[in-house]
């Protein structure tokens, strides 16, 4: 098998540890070699966070270069526009629909792009869901990563029940349950 390659990226607080500590998991479960490197772009005040999580038989080096990712998770629209570059010509990018203005922003310096979706959309294969309205339907909007991870899932050679097991032993145990589902609304969604 050749190597894949998948990058969570978000802001700072997103959950871009845990989604890459849930697919680690899978993937070692699955018997393959798994290297996983973070990137974190002054995620404390709400910057970038990258995290690469690349898989296969043997797996020399964490990180993925321009134009590999097989999967681009990406948990707000900014940061998919940012690392949309780095997708496979036939790769996926799976879109949490929210707006986190970043510094620039929120200082006046820059202006939030409008159109990014459709503008991706017309780049690459594009999967989006609002997540975070998805979570607070649910009751618990900090979930809202695993949702974009279920949609992701659809996405990916693994089956459901594995993503479950995984799942329940990388979460808080108080937390199992509300996180299943959210992974569930994704996954249905995918």
């Amino acid at each position: 098998m050749e190597t894949k390659n998948i990058m969570i990226v978000g802001v700072g607080g997103q959950g871009t540890l845990l989604t890459s500590r849930i697919l680690g998991g899978l993937m070692a479960d699955a018997g393959y070699d798994v290297k996983i490197s973070e990137v974190h772009g002054m995620a404390q005040r709400g910057g970038s966070v990258v995290t690469y999580v690349r898989y296969g038989e043997h797996v020399a080096e964490p990180i993925v270069e321009e134009g590999q990712a097989d999967v681009l998770i990406a948990f707000e629209r900014l940061e998919a526009k940012r690392y949309a570059h780095f997708l496979k010509k036939d790769g996926v990018l799976i879109v949490n629909d929210e707006r986190i203005d970043p510094m620039p922003v929120v200082t006046g310096a820059a202006v939030y792009p409008e159109g990014i979706l459709e503008e991706l959309k017309g780049q690459v294969t594009v999967y989006a869901i609002d997540a975070m309205a998805e979570a607070k339907a649910l009751g618990n909007q900090r979930v809202f990563n695993l949702i974009v991870l279920g949609m992701a899932a659809r996405h990916m050679d693994f089956d459901k029940e594995q993503w479950i097991r995984v799942i329940e032993r990388t979460v808080p145990p108080k937390t199992i349950e509300i996180n299943t589902r959210a992974f569930e609304v994704g996954y249905q969604r995918g």
